[in-house]
């Protein structure tokens, strides 16, 4: 996601600069992008987090469990007016900002591109999709935001980001751990009358969560929303299970983790969410 981010503001007017996981001398280079229709190169420059040019405006599209030690690896190039934009899962990550980063601007994005790496700095766009970016405590569209709208990114600003960001976490909780335990395409939970009912199980609670924590429209409408986008990506498999069949580890704890802390909280039981998290916290173990 962060390599097609950079190419579609670069392509946009933006300087771009792509931080390295790995110390590197800073160098020119290019990531590729295809779709169906064909294929387009961007020029960025290549760095490494240890450099010390000054970062303007930061974009982290890590894992949520990377986070907080990617941005303190630069935290030494930031100004305290310096913008950083979340694009990832789950919630749970901004607490660290609070303690290591107090009064940083912070601003989440929630993107439903699809996209994944086909080789270094090449991606394959699968899926045009929208991206919503807001800020957590309120503040007021930036003017970068331009630079979003100017590309080829179907974005806009949402002033309730936290509204959504927990909408998203909920149908998450109730798809992403079920696949991942269960080793199965989305699909399957709607084709499987077991899958079905603990689908059903899992919106009951998460709408019972989501009502005492005043999130009334999820509430709401989380069965029938969780039943779209099952319908809608059944052959899809959940990047939580992506992470299990590779190996890697899972954002289980930003995800039915977050939920399971609010509900815990605020006095509120969701067994069948914990028992997912207890079963996926074997296996990464």
């Amino acid at each position: 996601m962060g390599c097609l981010f950079a190419a579609a503001l670069g392509e946009a007017g933006c300087r771009v600069s792509l931080l390295l996981r790995a110390s590197r001398p800073q160098q020119q280079g290019a990531i590729t992008v295809t779709t169906g229709a064909g294929s387009s190169s961007c020029p960025v420059i290549l760095d490494s987090p240890a450099g010390s040019a000054a970062i303007g405006h930061l974009l982290v599209c890590t894992k949520a469990y990377d986070i907080s030690d990617a941005v303190a690896g630069i935290a030494h190039r930031l100004d305290p007016a310096t913008p950083v934009v979340l694009a990832a899962n789950g919630l749970g990550y901004l607490e660290w900002f609070d303690t290591q980063l107090p009064g940083q601007p912070l601003y989440c994005c929630l993107s439903t591109e699809g996209a994944y790496r086909t080789g270094p700095l090449k991606v394959h766009h699968a899926g045009r999709g929208s991206n919503l970016i807001g800020s957590p405590a309120g503040l007021p569209a930036p003017a970068w935001l331009d630079d979003w709208t100017a590309s080829t990114l179907d974005t806009r600003w949402e002033p309730r980001i936290r509204d959504a960001q927990w909408h998203k976490l909920a149908i998450n909780c109730a798809i992403n751990p079920l696949t991942a335990v269960n080793r199965c395409r989305n699909g399957e939970l709607a084709r499987d009358d077991r899958l079905r009912a603990q689908v059903t199980q899992l919106c009951d609670e998460i709408s019972a969560v989501s009502r005492a924590a005043g999130f009334s429209r999820t509430a709401a409408s989380i069965h029938r929303e969780v039943a779209t986008v099952i319908a809608n990506t059944a052959n899809n498999r959940s990047s939580m299970l992506q992470d299990v069949l590779a190996g890697r580890a899972t954002e289980i704890a930003f995800i039915t983790g977050y939920l399971l802390d609010t509900a815990e909280r605020l006095g509120v039981a969701a067994p069948l969410n914990r028992r997912l998290l207890q079963e996926l916290d074997r296996h990464e173990r």
